[in-house]
């Protein structure tokens, strides 16, 4: 099993940027992709993005593509968002999750960071 610490939250202003990241631990090996998913107060847990922990594939929720870049460092077991021209829709505690293959879903959660998009 994987563990997974995010960081990197923050309260920026709408328009700002923040980078955040997921350091893995454990068994990163069979690592099918990771991905980010956020939480908003009152609503459920909603995907953000995937990365294929093999290659570069990547996926998107509309509602970030294009502001939104997911990356990830293999050696250095970690994952990283990088979000730029934050909204306030994007106020949110963000979780990373591992998922080991394509017929398992996303799992391992970290304990998330908040993001606080605010003027």
């Amino acid at each position: 099993q994987v563990q997974l610490v995010e960081s990197g939250g923050g309260l920026v202003r709408p328009g700002e940027s923040l980078k955040l990241s997921c350091a893995a631990s454990g068994r990163t090996d069979r690592l099918y992709a990771m991905g980010w998913f956020r939480q908003a107060p009152g609503k459920e847990r909603e995907f953000v993005a995937g990365i294929m922990w093999i290659g570069s594939a990547t996926s998107y929720a509309d509602s970030v593509k294009g502001r939104f870049t997911i990356s990830k460092d293999n050696a250095r077991r970690t994952l990283y968002l990088q979000m730029n021209n934050l909204k306030f829709e994007d106020t949110a505690m963000y979780y990373c999750a591992a998922r080991y293959s394509s017929n398992t879903p996303y799992g391992n959660w970290g304990q998330g960071t908040q993001v606080t998009v605010s003027s």
